[in-house]
Parts: structure tokens; sequence; C-alpha cells
């Protein structure tokens, strides 16, 4: 029991709805957390406030409002800490005394400061005071990382287990591209089609169309890690990453839900639906 006066941590990240998932579709949102733990704000050198530009802000209220009966993973540790779309010997030298920089060579997210522990933040530059040591970041891998992407393959074996096939919708946000009337305000990742059948995009693609809302694929978001480690479309096991302008939901200050957000759910919601409909004829056979 923690003693009076102490906080007692939050999880790593909560599952909603039921450890045997109810249907093909699970549903993550990995970069959303916006626990910052003490020996985060003991050892940053810029405000706290600036690690907000690296969360994808408030995705898991559309998450969370959009689900039914689907398994939804949301983690609670903030992306500062660790990055669960980031493999785990994606460890920046400049900052971890465990990297590895022998055997993989780094990505061009790794050079720009955004590896497995982000080591930069958008204008404000390096986030941490110090170095870190190679027994803090392998603590955080083992507390937050692997438990997250363990209970995600646990929950995608069971989907596939029961109804033949398994689809995880990685839920995101992003910076806007560029005008409403012009850019595209969702882009769908499948890795180019190494984490999902085509026939999933073209499903999304239509009823983002029919909500007015213009799509990219792959372009500039084609899926980090969660889409390389868990989709495998041969296994029948798929996964899509989903960015949506954070304009679309959020407030004008991009800080708070706004008042797109239930019109944002509705279009997840339909999009999960689609997914779920698109799914369905293996899963009935396997039932």
């Amino acid at each position: 029991m923690p003693s009076q006066g102490q906080v007692t941590p939050l999880p790593s990240f909560v599952r909603h709805g039921p450890l045997e998932p109810l249907t093909p579709v699970i549903l993550s949102v990995p970069h959303a957390g916006r626990d910052y733990p003490l020996p985060l704000r003991s050892a940053i050198r810029v405000p706290l406030a600036a690690l907000k530009g690296l969360e994808d802000r408030y995705a898991d209220a559309l998450g969370l409002d959009a689900r039914r009966t689907e398994t939804l993973f949301v983690a609670q540790r903030a992306r500062a800490w660790i990055d669960l779309n980031r493999a785990e010997h994606e460890r920046d030298p400049r900052l971890d005394d465990g990297a590895v920089t022998i055997g993989h060579p780094q990505s061009a997210k790794l050079r720009s400061g955004l590896g497995l522990v982000p080591r930069r933040v958008g204008s404000s530059g390096d986030i941490w005071q110090r170095r870190l040591s190679a027994d803090e970041v392998q603590m955080r891998i083992h507390a937050d990382h692997r438990p997250y992407h363990a209970a995600i393959a646990a929950a995608l074996a069971s989907a596939r287990a029961r109804f033949g096939v398994a689809v995880l919708i990685d839920i995101h946000s992003m910076p806007s591209l560029g005008p409403a009337a012009s850019a595209p305000r969702l882009v769908l990742g499948d890795r180019f089609g190494k984490s999902a059948a085509a026939r999933f995009i073209g499903r999304i693609e239509g009823v983002a169309r029919a909500h007015g809302v213009a799509t990219a694929a792959n372009a500039p978001y084609s899926g980090g890690h969660v889409l390389e480690r868990h989709g495998e479309p041969r296994r029948g096991v798929h996964a899509i990453q989903l960015e949506f302008d954070r304009g679309l939901y959020l407030d004008a200050a991009l800080d708070g839900p706004g008042p797109g957000l239930p019109a944002t759910t509705q279009l997840l919601r339909a999009i999960i639906d689609a997914v779920t409909d698109e799914a369905l004829p293996t899963a009935i056979a396997a039932e």
C-alpha cells in the first residue's frame, strides 16, 4: 500500500472492453498518454507544456467515444517517456547509454531525435538535462513498451482464433498538412501494403469520401513499429494506421477537444463498422 500522501502511479495502459475480443477489430491509441512520471519531470530541461508537442493530443477521446464492443488499448504514459511506435532497438546514441550503433541502421525518425525515447521536441530543442542510463531505458521497455505490445498481440491472436481474421486500427493525430479545402485530413497507413490487405484501405477511403474528408495513403505517414510488429496479412492479421488532422476534432488552440469531436468520432465509428463488415465474410466462415 502506498504511504499517506504518496501518489499511486497510473497503469502503463488501460484496456477498455473484454479480454477476449467480441469483434475482429482491435483498437489502439499509443501516443495520447498524458502521464508524465516524476523521474521524467525532474530530468527535463524544457517546460513540461512543451512536451505536449509529442502527444497525439486527445486522440484517446476519439477511440473512447467511437468504440462500442471493441477491445481498445490506450497508453497512459506520455510519448516523451517512451514511444510505443518505435522498435526496442531504436535507441538514440546521442541520449541513451544503452544504444547499440552496430547492426541497426538509424531511421530518419531516430536521426531527427524521435527514437524510442524522444531526444527533441519541435522548436523547443533537446528535452533532457542529461544522458539516460542503459538501465533507465531498459526499465521503461520492460514496464511500458513490452506489456503494451504483448497485450495487443494477445488480443489479435484471440480475435484471429475466434473469427479467422483480426484487424488492428492504430489511432493517431497529425498537424495540418495544408489548407482544409485541399489537403488530406486523414492519412491511412499500411506500410505500402505490407501490414494490411488493400481491400481494407479501399473501404476506409470510401467511408471518408462519404463524410467529406479527403484522404491520402501512406504519405507522409505509412505507419511505424505498431504496424510493422503486428500486421501479418498472410496470417490473417491486418494492421492499419489512421492519422486524423488535429483540426478536425480539437479546439482552436489545438489543446483540448473541440466542436468537431462528435463528427470525427462518427467518422471513426463508420470506419470501424466498414472494416468489421469487410472482415465478416472471413469471420462468419471461421465461426
